[in-house]
């Protein structure tokens, strides 16, 4: 895997694990390697944000933690100004 890359030209760390189907009841099921790279275990809570435009984000909540304190420390200096 010659210059960092592996499948389909992808830079090491994206991947992608394939399709899920939506069941009758609005379901999904994580596909186990995307489950054992991100940590996901039974019992586990997501959160689902949405992008008319762009599509759907499915994230544990603690990634987006550190998004969030940036966003209020910068609404927190502009109160300052």
């Amino acid at each position: 895997m010659a210059g960092g890359k592996h499948l389909l030209g992808r830079a090491r760390g994206r991947h992608i694990f394939g399709t899920a189907k939506v069941g009758e009841r609005g379901q999904i099921v994580i596909p186990k390697d995307a489950r054992e790279v991100f940590g996901i275990r039974p019992g586990d809570t997501l959160l689902i944000l949405g992008d008319e435009e762009n599509g759907i984000l499915v994230t544990k909540p603690e990634v987006l933690n550190d998004v969030a304190q940036k966003i209020f420390q910068n609404l927190d200096k502009e109160r300052e100004e």
